[in-house]
């Protein structure tokens, strides 16, 4: 079963309006979605994923409820581009929720899981050629080394990655298990044990083999131009990579630029555009985190454009 990290408070943030038109950026098994739609007799959601299982349950279960509605198999990298094909130059919302969907998880063979054995895949979109395998065992030292350590944060990448490269002299690496049992001796088990590099090695490989965080910043930027005055923003991260990244774009647009700063009169072209509703984070419920601990680690964002 599916989960909607945050699913209630999401929805609260949006300020849906019968009327408006809104984009769920990561539609996933259409938990938000299915809310969206309830509230929008009047008006048009559309929803992007890059995985075509996601889209053809999820587009059953939409049209249970209405039809104002399109699905569309892609990344939100391609957000702009692809409302303009359907017409859509402005938005009254948008949700991002950027934690991997249950069903992808618990699929073993799409080989997210550090603790089930299935090919190094890693994949939103199957329709791609590129996997984690190809990382692994085609990367330089140096990359494999700077990927572990910049999207993973861990403190041990340069000895990972020399296990990695090491191992592959006699054999290609192929399956998730595999790889595990490369970084827990690269590390010892005493470091493995206590810190669980592999999880953070993975997160690495996914947001390397899907491009995770150029496309969040570019759909970002993009979606902080499409929308309406009053229309929201809303996005739920799962690691500090993201929430960074968010909070950054965030900022950029809300405050007034350091040149301006005590001027009388600002010109129009430098105003801050959004404001942000919570100064900090939203974080889940003790009984959201006690019912589904995957949304442990969640926060939630909002903005509104002025």
């Amino acid at each position: 079963m599916h989960y909607s990290v945050m699913k209630k408070e999401a929805i609260a943030a949006l300020n849906i309006k019968e009327s408006g038109v809104y984009v769920d950026a990561t539609l996933g098994y259409a938990g938000h979605s299915e809310e969206i739609l309830k509230r929008i007799e009047k008006g048009f959601l559309f929803a992007f994923d890059a995985d075509t299982e996601a889209i053809e349950y999820s587009h059953h279960q939409l049209s249970l409820i209405n039809s104002n509605f399109k699905l569309i198999h892609s990344n939100f990298i391609n957000l702009k581009e692809e409302l303009a094909k359907n017409k859509c130059f402005k938005i009254d919302g948008i949700l991002f929720d950027l934690g991997l969907s249950s069903p992808e998880i618990d699929n073993k063979e799409r080989g997210f899981s550090f603790m089930q054995d299935a090919p190094l895949d890693m994949r939103m979109d199957k329709t791609k050629n590129f996997t984690a395998k190809d990382i692994v065992n085609t990367y330089s030292k140096n990359d494999l080394s700077q990927i572990f350590y910049l999207y993973g944060e861990e403190k041990r990448s340069k000895e990972i990655a020399s296990g990695i490269i090491n191992y592959r002299e006699s054999k290609k690496i192929e399956t998730t298990l595999e790889l595990v049992d490369i970084i827990k001796s690269s590390v010892g088990a005493n470091y493995f044990y206590k810190n669980h590099p592999e999880r953070v090695i993975f997160q690495a490989l996914r947001i390397e083999v899907n491009g995770e965080l150029e496309a969040l910043k570019k759909a970002l930027n993009d979606a902080i131009l499409m929308l309406n005055p009053k229309g929201r923003i809303v996005v739920i991260t799962f690691h500090s990579l993201e929430d960074r990244i968010v909070k950054n774009i965030f900022k950029k647009y809300s405050e007034v630029d350091d040149i301006f700063k005590g001027m009388p009169s600002i010109p129009e072209e430098y105003k801050p555009i959004i404001k942000i509703i919570n100064k900090k984070p939203l974080l889940p419920s003790p009984e959201e985190i006690n019912e589904n601990s995957r949304s442990k680690s969640a926060k939630m964002r909002v903005i509104e454009r002025i």
